[in-house]
């Protein structure tokens, strides 16, 4: 098989530390790819970017507002649209959170966002959408987590570069 070609990409699944909610944001009716469907901040890795470079990027860019990051939630393998060597991505998958959900703003790339606990995300959702796991994972780590771990990333940053 030969060397690929891909793009980077990454995922912020964004937390509010005032009441534990997750943010899902619906696509933008323009959007090219999934318009109108909910997903949480996404976004392609820039040329000379690393993956926690475009993850604060694409949050600011989306909700104007920095994240933390908490912890690394996977990596991810996926095609933006029909698979082929230009849609094929290769992605980070973040958990961060923000102090509360009254400081973002919205950009055009969206219509409309909403927070939800990890119960009424899975209400709201269909039943195989790609974020119920992701969220599902995440609620499992914040449970289990040691809070050494937590203490040493808190201070330090996920890049090894």
């Amino acid at each position: 098989m030969s060397v690929g070609r891909f793009l980077g990409g990454i995922m912020a699944l964004v937390r509010e530390l005032e009441n534990g909610r997750y943010l899902l944001l619906q696509r933008a009716s323009s959007k090219d790819v999934g318009a109108g469907t909910w997903e949480c901040v996404t976004g392609r890795v820039d040329q000379g970017e690393g993956f926690e470079q475009a993850l604060y990027r694409e949050v600011e860019e989306e909700l104007g507002v920095r994240p933390e990051i908490e912890f690394i939630l996977g990596t991810t393998h996926f095609y933006r649209g029909l698979a082929s060597p230009e849609t094929e991505l290769l992605g980070m998958a973040y958990a961060c959170t923000i102090p509360t959900a009254s400081v973002i703003q919205l950009s055009a790339e969206h219509d409309a966002h909403h927070w939800f606990d990890a119960a009424e995300l899975v209400r709201f959702l269909p039943e195989k959408h790609w974020l119920l796991p992701v969220v599902a994972r995440a609620e499992f780590m914040r449970q289990h987590w040691p809070d050494e771990l937590r203490a040493y990333f808190a201070e330090r940053p996920f890049d090894l570069s």
